[in-house]
């Protein structure tokens, strides 16, 4: 079983997510090499519990061990969800409305239950069954596929935005990201964003948004009004009364020996000295205020080595194939950026983060009306990462039932709605911007109140079933003692 199950799962991995090799050699085997085997072990276990409890009791369990390593895998150190398999609607989402009560772990129990369902329908018709003697097998798989196609598409076709719209414009520069952090300047970078800005901000507009690291010159946190690129950011935001403008910044903390706290800064040039590197969001008013978000979910071996002391030995092999062994900052905290002129409150999503639903919740729960995403594709190449990159933020979209304007440095661009209809979009490769309306929304859906209960529930209940399974395993063993006469 794990042999042929590892075989099955690193070929879908392979499949479905070559294009990370784009990226990253060492991101691509790391993924390929642990999802594989944290896929695996869920119909390892369903195998032993199948043997020992009987078959229904092992669907059971095989849906429960599915949903437990799907959850421990979205909220562990390591870290790589893409493949859960709710997010296969990905590009299907007038049928998964539900997911603002379930979120994305909702459609993977949906999944696991249908397919089920259709192979003991197929297993018992092989097995010599007639199709007239399962009938109420069939209507049950029938139900459990049409009821939520229909009560989603009945929430579609009948969820009407509260009209509360701010006037957004999402620029995309299309810089390459392989020649933006050491070939182009970054002055002429920050220039190239304004100026895409200026041609469709109108006196109406309320945001401009800019992608993940879009600003990167040398930044210090406590002197970043003094950097030239965001000097140029303020002057264009005071010509435009009420603007807002939200950049992706690549900045730094300095720390001496006695206030430092975090455990990911490096040491500096000078003794006791050290500094830590931060991935983050800005926004530029008029205000002299300018708020400050970190990255907090980074990138597996790139952004992030989990377990570094653990995994010392593999530093060489790791640095010589282009991935890193050091960990960025990050803020523990979601951070919200808020208007003084007015009630918007922006969730500034960074790249990766916009993968995990429940991290989402915590700006939600912060008061974030409006969703951001700000990202920068390009690593993937003219590949399907961009592409479901995108598509991802629509189930964000549903799950808080919250606007999303997506800002990407190349990939995708694009203004999605509450329903995740994208409304508007830039392609792989274009150069230019876009403007346009969405609504706020101070809703609470119940996935953002609860988060992936799903996922935990299943947690704590594959542990009681794996118990269970040794303990009949353990009773089988024990011999019964011979009847006296």
């Amino acid at each position: 079983v794990f042999l042929y199950a590892s075989l099955a799962f690193m070929t879908w991995n392979a499949a479905a997510t070559w294009w990370i090799f784009n990226a990253s050699i060492v991101g691509m085997v790391a993924a390929f090499v642990v999802t594989t085997l944290f896929m695996t072990i869920p119909f390892w276990l369903y195998s032993i519990a199948k043997k020992n409890m009987g078959r229904f009791a092992g669907y059971v369990s095989l849906i429960f061990f599915w949903l437990a390593y799907e959850f421990a895998y979205m909220h562990g150190e390591v870290s790589w969800p893409w493949l859960t398999l709710g997010n296969g609607f990905l590009y299907d989402h007038r049928l998964i409305q539900w997911y603002e009560i379930t979120g994305v772990m909702g459609g993977s129990l949906w999944i696991l239950i249908t397919n089920l369902l259709i192979f003991e329908i197929v297993r018992r018709y092989v097995s010599g069954n007639k199709l007239r003697s399962m009938l109420s097998l069939l209507t049950v798989t029938l139900l459990v596929i049409v009821i939520p196609v229909t009560a989603s598409l009945i929430r579609y076709y009948t969820y009407h935005e509260v009209k509360n719209p701010r006037e957004i414009v999402v620029v995309q520069p299309n810089i390459d990201p392989y020649l933006k952090f050491n070939d182009i300047p970054p002055l002429e970078q920050t220039a190239i964003q304004v100026r895409l800005a200026a041609k469709y901000v109108t006196p109406s507009t309320d945001y401009v948004a800019c992608p993940e690291t879009s600003v990167m010159d040398n930044i210090w946190i406590d002197q970043i009004k003094q950097v030239p690129d965001i000097r140029m950011i303020k002057n264009f935001v005071e010509q435009h009364g009420k603007l807002k403008y939200i950049t992706g910044i690549m900045c730094y903390q300095h720390y001496t020996a006695k206030d430092r706290t975090s455990t990911s800064s490096e040491l500096g040039g000078m003794p006791g000295e050290w500094f830590d590197e931060f991935n983050s969001a800005i926004q530029i008013d008029t205000t002299p205020h300018i708020p400050i978000y970190h990255k907090s979910k980074l990138v597996i071996g790139v952004e992030k080595m989990p377990y570094p002391g653990l995994f010392k030995i593999l530093k060489p092999l790791t640095l010589s194939l282009g991935g890193t062994f050091r960990s960025e900052g990050v803020q523990k905290e979601r951070e919200v950026f808020r208007s003084a002129d007015d009630s918007v409150a922006v969730a500034p999503v960074i790249c990766y983060e916009s993968v995990y639903g429940e991290f989402v919740t915590g700006y939600i729960k912060k008061g974030a009306n409006i969703i951001f995403v700000i990202t920068n594709d390009g690593w993937w190449g003219n590949t399907p990462g961009h592409k479901q990159h995108n598509a991802l933020s629509t189930i964000r979209a549903i799950e808080t039932r919250r606007s999303v304007a997506r800002s990407a440095n190349t990939g995708i661009s694009s203004f999605i709605d509450q329903r995740g209809d994208i409304l508007e979009k830039l392609t792989w490769w274009k150069r230019g911007a876009l403007r346009h309306d969405l609504n706020l929304n101070n809703h609470i859906t119940f996935y953002v109140k609860h988060g992936d209960y799903i996922g935990r529930i299943a947690f704590y209940l594959s542990f009681l079933i794996e118990l269970a399974a040794i303990f009949i395993t353990l009773k089988n063993k024990i011999p019964a003692h011979p009847k006296t006469k």
